[in-house]
């Protein structure tokens, strides 16, 4: 399978500046390391089956933590 996608009915693509080009490697670098993370996790699991409840963060304390940070990054207009 080919990494880049043909274009359509011989359509000329625009080319990204540089430094936005480099941004969207950097994204999917970032986003590729995420998956790999995530499918390592769930190997792990079909592996070895789930951890303990005891060993586990409760999903509520787990989504809190994420809106705190992104709050912190998005602090709300007064």
């Amino acid at each position: 399978m080919d990494d880049q996608p043909a274009p359509a009915d011989g359509a000329v693509r625009q080319q990204l500046e540089p430094a936005a080009a480099d941004a969207v490697r950097a994204y999917a670098a970032r986003t590729r390391e995420q998956a790999d993370q995530f499918a390592a996790v769930l190997e792990d699991i079909a592996e070895n089956g789930l951890p303990p409840v005891e060993d586990c963060t409760p999903w509520e304390d787990l989504r809190e933590a994420h809106l705190a940070r992104l709050a912190a990054q998005r602090p709300a207009v007064a």
